[in-house]
C-alpha cells in the first residue's frame, strides 16, 4: 500500500525530480499511517484482499450470468399470458458464520431478477420469490458454492 501511494504520486505530478521523490516519500508515509490507524489497515488484511481477488472476479462474472439468467425466466412470465406470478416466501439457513459471506450472499439474491431478500438473521434467510422455481435450490446455489472457497481468515468478520 505504501508504494502504492507513492506510485500515485508520482503519477499524479508527472514528473520526477529529487525533491518530489523525497516529499512523496514523506507524504506516501504518513497517508499510510493515517490509513492504518483510520480504517484499522494491516498487511494481514491485504493479504486476504490478494489472495481473494481471483473469487471476487469469478463471483461477478457468476453474478451477472445468473442475472442475465433469472431476467430471462421473470420475463417468461411476463410476456406469456399463459404464465402467473405465484409469489412464495422460501427460508433456509446458510452454511457461513462471518456477517460478511451472509451479507454478500443477500444481496447477491436481492440483485437477481425475481427474488429479494427480506430478512436475514445471523444465517437464516427468508427470501421472496416471483415463482416458487426462483426459490429452489437456494441454499446450495452457485453463489453459496463460490462464497465458500473464500479464505475469510481467522480475524475478518
Amino acid at each position: 500500500m505504501l508504494i502504492f501511494f507513492f506510485l500515485l504520486w508520482i503519477i499524479f505530478n508527472g514528473r520526477v525530480t529529487t525533491e518530489l521523490v523525497f516529499l512523496g516519500i514523506i507524504i506516501a508515509a504518513v497517508i499510510f499511517m493515517f490509513a492504518k490507524y483510520a480504517f484499522n489497515y494491516s498487511l494481514y488484511l491485504e493479504g486476504l484482499i490478494w489472495r481473494n481477488l481471483p473469487w471476487a472476479v469469478v463471483y461477478l462474472g457468476n453474478l451477472v450470468i445468473e442475472i442475465i439468467k433469472a431476467a430471462l425466466q421473470v420475463s417468461s412470465v411476463i410476456v406469456n399470458p399463459k404464465k402467473h406470478p405465484d409469489p412464495v416466501l422460501v427460508e433456509f439457513d446458510s452454511r457461513f458464520h462471518t456477517m460478511f459471506q451472509n451479507a454478500v450472499l443477500a444481496n447477491s439474491i436481492t440483485l437477481t431478477p425475481g427474488t429479494y431478500t427480506v430478512e436475514q438473521s445471523g444465517n437464516h434467510f427468508r427470501i421472496h420469490c416471483l415463482v416458487p422455481a426462483l426459490g429452489e435450490g437456494l441454499d446450495s446455489s452457485s453463489f453459496v458454492r463460490l462464497l465458500e472457497k473464500v479464505h475469510m481468515g481467522r480475524r475478518a468478520q
